[in-house]
C-alpha cells in the first residue's frame, strides 16, 4: 500500500512549480550528451570526469593557500617557542605557582601547534603528489578524493589557527555551555529550538568535536521546552558567544498576523574545562530550589535551580547523577556567568555589578531565518546575510561565526 504523500514544509505552489523546472531543467543539462546505447558504468564515468574538475580546483586553492602560510607561521611558532623557554628560564616559580602553573601550560599548547604545523607541511606535500599522480590517470577518482580530504584538513586547520589568533577575549580559549529556550507558547517554537539543537550539533560534528545534549526538556509536539549542549573543546566559547540572543524563524517578511514568527532564546556560558576560576559566594545570596523538569515525554527528573540573589542571574542543572553534582553544576555555571558579566561591565568586585547592566538574552536579536518570498539567513549583528537556509540548518555555520569574531576583534582594537 502507498504511503500518503506528506505536504511540503512552509513552501508554496509557485515555489514548487519554479523547483520542478529547476529539477528539469538540471536533468536535459546533465543527461543531453548520452544516448541509449550508452551503458551505466559510462555514465558513471562522465559525472566523476566532470566532479574532478571541481575537486581538483580546490585543491589547488588548499595547496597554495597552505605553501604561502604554513612555512611562514611554523617559523613563527618555532621562534616564539624559542623566546618562551629563555623567558622561563630566568623566571622564579616560587613566586608566583599559578602564574608558573599557566606559563608552563602555554608552553606545552604551543608545542602542539608546532607538531601539528609540521604535520601540516606533510599534508601539503601529500596533496600536491597524490593529485599529480592522479593527473596520470584522467579517471583515476579515488587519488582525487584522497588528495582533496588531505587538502581539506590542510583548510581546516588554518582556519580554525585563524580564528585562534582573533580570538582574544579573556575567557575565548575555554568550552561552552550553550542553552536553547523556546519562545511563546505555541508549538512551532518548540519545533524551532529542535532544529537550532540539531544546526549546532551537526557545526560541532563538521568540525571534528563531539557534544553532550544535556538536560534535554521534551514536548508533546515533537519539539523541545529548552535543552542545553556541552562543546568540550577549546575556543568552543570564543566561536560561539556570536549566538547570544534571539533567533527567529520567519514564514514570511510581511508582517501580519497570518506570519508569526518562531522564537528561541541562545544563551552561551563558558565551560572551564582546565582553569579553574573560582572565587567565594556567600550562602546567603543563593536561592537554592530543587524542582521537577517540564518533560512532557519521557522520565521527568529533578532540576537544581539556583537564583543570584544580588543580580538576578538565574541558573539550572538537571543532568548530573545526583542532587549534589547537579547543585555543583549549576554553581559552577553562576560563576561562570558572573564573571562574563564582571568582564563586560570592566570591574572586578562582584559587589560593584550594575544589575540594570546586564543584557538579558531576549532583549537581543541575534538572527533571521526567513523563508518567503525568497529564503534568506540574515545576520543582525554582523549585516551578514546568507541565501542558503538549508545549508545553515545543516551545521554551515562557519560564515557567520567568522563575521562575529572578525566584528568583535575590530572592536576591542578601539
Amino acid at each position: 500500500m502507498a504511503a500518503n504523500p506528506q505536504p511540503l514544509p512552509l513552501s508554496s505552489k509557485w515555489e514548487s512549480s519554479l523547483k520542478t523546472k529547476k529539477k528539469l531543467t538540471a536533468t536535459h543539462v546533465l543527461c543531453y550528451p548520452f544516448r541509449a546505447s550508452h551503458s551505466i558504468h559510462d555514465k558513471d564515468r562522465v559525472f566523476k570526469q566532470l566532479g574532478t574538475f571541481a575537486l581538483r580546483k580546490k585543491i589547488e586553492d588548499a595547496v597554495l593557500r597552505g605553501e604561502m602560510l604554513a612555512p611562514i607561521v611554523l617559523q613563527l611558532e618555532e621562534e616564539m617557542h624559542v623566546w618562551r623557554e629563555e623567558k622561563m628560564r630566568d623566571y622564579n616559580f616560587w613566586d608566583d605557582p599559578v602564574k608558573s602553573n599557566e606559563m608552563l601550560a602555554n608552553l606545552a599548547d604551543r608545542a602542539k601547534v608546532i607538531d601539528t604545523l609540521k604535520d601540516l607541511v606533510y599534508k601539503i606535500e601529500e596533496a600536491k603528489l597524490i593529485k599529480e599522480l592522479a593527473e596520470t590517470d584522467a579517471v583515476n577518482y579515488g587519488l582525487i578524493k584522497q588528495a582533496y580530504n588531505a587538502s581539506v584538513d590542510v583548510s581546516k586547520f588554518l582556519d580554525q589557527y585563524e580564528m585562534s589568533k582573533i580570538l582574544k577575549g579573556r575567557y575565548d580559549i575555554h568550552g561552552a555551555s550553550l542553552v536553547i529556550q523556546a519562545g511563546g507558547k505555541g508549538i512551532y517554537s518548540e519545533i524551532w529550538a529542535e532544529r537550532l539543537l540539531s544546526m549546532y550539533v551537526k557545526w560541532a560534528e563538521k568540525q571534528g568535536h563531539k557534544t553532550r545534549v544535556l538536560e534535554k526538556c521534551s514536548s508533546n509536539s515533537g519539539g523541545i521546552k529548552s535543552v542545553t549542549i556541552e562543546f568540550e573543546f577549546k575556543y568552543a566559547y570564543g566561536f560561539l558567544i556570536g549566538e547570544r540572543g534571539v533567533h527567529r524563524m520567519m514564514s514570511s517578511l510581511e508582517k501580519t498576523s497570518n506570519h508569526e514568527a518562531s522564537l528561541a532564546a541562545v544563551d552561551v556560558i563558558p565551560l572551564f574545562l582546565e582553569t579553574v576560576y573560582d572565587f567565594p559566594l556567600d550562602d546567603k545570596d543563593l536561592i537554592i530550589s530543587f524542582l521537577l523538569s517540564e518533560n512532557e515525554i519521557g522520565p521527568v527528573v529533578p532540576v537544581v535551580h539556583i537564583q543570584h540573589a544580588l543580580t538576578g542571574i538565574c541558573v539550572q542543572s538537571s543532568g548530573e547523577r545526583n542532587k549534589f553534582a547537579n547543585k555543583m553544576k549549576a554553581l559552577n555555571r553562576l560563576k561562570a556567568k558572573l564573571l562574563v558579566v564582571m568582564s563586560e561591565q570592566g570591574i572586578s568586585d562582584m559587589s560593584s555589578i550594575e544589575t540594570d547592566a546586564i543584557v538579558d538574552v531576549w532583549s537581543q536579536d541575534t538572527r533571521r531565518y526567513i523563508l518567503q518570498p525568497y529564503k534568506l539567513v540574515e545576520d543582525l549583528k554582523t549585516g551578514v546575510q546568507l541565501p542558503d537556509l538549508n545549508s545553515v540548518l545543516e551545521g554551515n555555520i562557519n560564515l557567520l561565526i567568522s563575521a562575529h569574531s572578525s566584528l568583535r576583534h575590530a572592536s576591542e582594537k578601539f
